[in-house]
């Protein structure tokens, strides 16, 4: 099998919005269907240029005994200020939609120019909202928090969907936590974080698949809408390594059996060193719609095409139709040309 579809996970890692479009463009033509602006400047690592917005908030202080076993942050941990009462906290604007409607401009123009297909779509990939707070804000406070963030973010994909026109749209929802809290590989979560580590069957309904049928509806019908599903990225390291595809498949089922949206696609990782059939037979079990896509994030830098085609050929043993990715965005790059040998990677790989 040679994949014929590629899907750009977010972070490109390349210097501007515009260098994305142009080298996207050039490198992989008719492999792709949508086109991150790549996340630059500050959005380049993921959610940390939110930790400002958190420490500015007249509402909110600093941490001082966060839980012993919080996620290890290069920045302070966050906690409701004395005295705030629940339901007082609020949050402005959180960037994002100004961010993505300027880049949706630079997307007009880029298309103009002909640098990529007319029918390609402007995706917008968020985290959920879980993801920022549990990130900075572990302990006793989080879920009050997270429930004035998650209004805010409500906002911001209004804000983005109001303004960009729907023909031209994905959103991709980020889900990194809620992965792997329903892994349950990953100690970093606990009690005090207000998570739950009961068995899955009981986790599922209670708490996470609630969160992602919110979110999801904020998604107008005539939005595409697609899911990352993630085990982390900070210091370019998964937070725990998926056994194998299971808990994924399982997770997404989960999702399509819930989420009222059609699902666009569904992405999910490949860690480098398995080409196994082990890893990949779980995909048997993938129940998604017909329209629903798969890819699958066989690319790394580190052993390029061969690597890849390894872990192809042993994913079409269990899926008779998906696309590539990588396993996350390619933010953490320490050069653009580290970012385009990967990008000539994907078209290494795939017929356009």
């Amino acid at each position: 099998m040679i994949p014929n579809k590629v899907l750009l996970v977010g972070a490109i890692g390349l210097p501007t919005v515009n260098d994305v479009f142009k080298t996207v463009g050039e490198v992989l033509g008719k492999r792709i269907k949508r086109i991150p602006d790549g996340e630059p400047g500050g959005r380049r690592q993921w959610v940390m240029w939110q930790f400002p917005l958190l420490f500015v908030n007249p509402l909110l202080t600093v941490n001082k005994n966060p839980p012993p076993n919080a996620l290890p942050m290069p920045v302070a941990f966050i906690r409701l200020a004395d005295g705030v009462k629940p339901g007082e906290l609020e949050f402005g604007e959180l960037g994002y939609a100004r961010e993505f409607r300027a880049s949706y401009e630079d997307f007009v123009r880029a298309r103009k120019a002909n640098q990529f297909r007319a029918d390609v779509k402007f995706q917008v990939t968020l985290p959920t909202p879980f993801a920022v707070v549990t990130t900075f804000c572990p302990g006793k406070d989080l879920t009050e928090i997270e429930k004035a963030y998650e209004r805010a973010m409500h906002e911001e994909v209004r804000t983005i969907c109001n303004e960009i026109p729907h023909n031209d749209l994905c959103i991709q929802w980020d889900v990194c936590q809620e992965v792997l809290i329903y892994d349950g590989q990953f100690e970093g979560f606990t009690p005090e974080h207000f998570i739950s580590r009961e068995p899955e069957t009981d986790l599922m309904p209670n708490e996470l698949m609630p969160r992602m049928m919110r979110l999801c509806s904020w998604i107008p019908d005539d939005v595409e809408l697609g899911i990352h599903l993630c085990y982390g990225d900070y210091m370019a390291k998964h937070s725990a390594e998926p056994v194998d595809l299971g808990k994924a498949v399982s997770f997404a089922n989960k999702l399509a059996a819930t989420v009222a949206h059609p699902l666009a696609y569904v992405h999910m990782p490949v860690p480098i060193d398995r080409h196994d059939d082990s890893y990949f037979k779980p995909l048997k079990n993938l129940a998604l719609a017909p329209a629903t896509e798969l890819y699958l994030g066989v690319i790394h830098s580190e052993d390029g095409a061969d690597g890849a085609n390894k872990r192809i050929a042993a994913a079409a043993k269990y899926a008779d139709d998906f696309g590539i990715a990588t396993e996350c965005g390619m933010g953490r790059c320490k050069t653009p040309a580290v970012v385009v040998s990967m990008l000539k990677t994907h078209a290494a790989v795939t017929r356009a």
